[in-house]
């Protein structure tokens, strides 16, 4: 105990010291005139490709304070003999196999270190490119935290089961219960990564009444992981995957169990909005969920690689109706506060842990590229 202390104090004056204050300083991003921070938020599509960070940056305007970035983990593939020269650039157009790109932490990362630190302040970078069934996965989210000190915050969005996208990858098909899944998730809360899951809740077109094909596995990945920070994305819910008429109460059990208290959840993706502005009565379901735990719910809007501001913004203007039928206070925790409470404590913790555990000559590098950049 006696030697931690002038060790970190040594971290702490030298350049990875250097790199977490700045990281870890929220600068304007927090100004209470933006709309909403946006939890969900991926800057390249299936086929790696979107707009520059500046232009994304412009979209945002004075609307999205702070955004979760990354970009898409599985790579459409062009297969001639199956699309000819109609090139796909989505995963519903093709019956070609999609497969892991981890270069694309590499290009988020870049184009997040291509900002001014002020910039920078207002994106909290996500690790994605990685095979969650792959037991190599942990030791990819490690070398990216080392070649990109100060750079990311959590990982994901990254797919467990997802209708029509777990089928078209090839090889081992990933599961809630693969010890893959748990060494990563493991690492992941060492580290004080956020966890953005995706992973249905049910199969699509499930018969009505039955309990949810993978409610029970969550609940257990949850518990066998309770030092982890979890956001489980659409709160289980996809195009087919429909919100039966015990959603609200089956997510109810997870919200009012103290076990779960470091799982979170996020309202994002147009294909759920509907779900939740269909009708009024739908609407005042959710908003009266909402109000019960105003600290569990974040905006995300899961826009990929937007080509306009008015594309940015259209979840969010989908869900107008839940906005009004929400408090005042509930409101501006779902759109604004919950993301900072839990995207700042988890900056807070990954920078502890790359002053630790980041080579100081990795971090000469990154310090130097970094001034150099301006």
């Amino acid at each position: 105990m006696n030697g931690l202390i002038p060790r970190l104090t040594r971290l702490l004056a030298g350049p990875i010291g250097a790199l977490c204050l700045v990281n870890v300083t929220l600068g304007s991003s927090q100004n209470s005139n933006f709309e909403f921070n946006d939890s969900h938020f991926h800057l390249t599509n299936n086929i790696q490709e979107g707009p520059p960070i500046r232009e994304f940056l412009n979209m945002m305007g004075n609307k999205a304070g702070r955004v979760a970035l990354f970009g898409v983990p599985l790579q459409q593939e062009w297969s001639y003999r199956v699309d000819g020269d109609r090139a796909p650039s989505y995963y519903l157009h093709s019956d070609a196999p999609l497969y892991y790109y981890s270069f694309t932490d590499a290009v988020v990362a870049m184009a997040y270190k291509s900002l001014k630190e002020e910039q920078q302040a207002r994106f909290d970078p996500m690790i994605t490119g990685f095979n969650p069934a792959d037991m190599y996965a942990a030791d990819h989210i490690r070398r990216v935290l080392e070649t990109f000190p100060g750079v990311f915050t959590g990982i994901g969005e990254f797919t467990i089961h997802k209708e029509f996208v777990s089928s078209k990858i090839p090889g081992e098909v990933a599961s809630l219960q693969n010890r893959a899944l748990d060494r990563l998730l493991e690492f992941a809360a060492q580290v004080g990564l956020i966890v953005l899951i995706h992973n249905d809740i049910d199969v699509p077109f499930a018969k009505e009444g039955a309990e949810p094909a993978y409610l029970g596995e969550m609940k257990a990945l949850f518990k066998r992981h309770r030092n982890a920070t979890f956001i489980w994305a659409h709160m289980g819910l996809g195009r087919t995957v429909r919100p039966g008429k015990n959603h609200a109460a089956q997510i109810e059990e997870i919200l009012k169990d103290p076990d779960f208290n470091h799982v979170y959840f996020d309202l994002s993706w147009d294909e759920v909005a509907k779900y939740f502005v269909a009708t009024p009565e739908a609407t005042e379901v959710m908003a009266a969920l909402i109000q019960r735990y105003p600290d569990r719910f974040l905006f995300g809007s899961d826009a990929v690689a937007p080509a306009s501001q008015s594309k940015y913004l259209m979840v969010f203007n989908q869900y107008e109706p839940l906005w009004r039928s929400l408090d005042a206070n509930t409101s501006r925790k779902v759109r604004l506060e919950n993301y900072e409470r839990i995207f700042d404590e988890a900056r807070r913790k990954v920078r502890s842990w790359e002053s630790a555990h980041v080579p100081v000559e990795k971090s000469n590098v990154v310090t130097e590229t970094r001034t150099s950049s301006h």
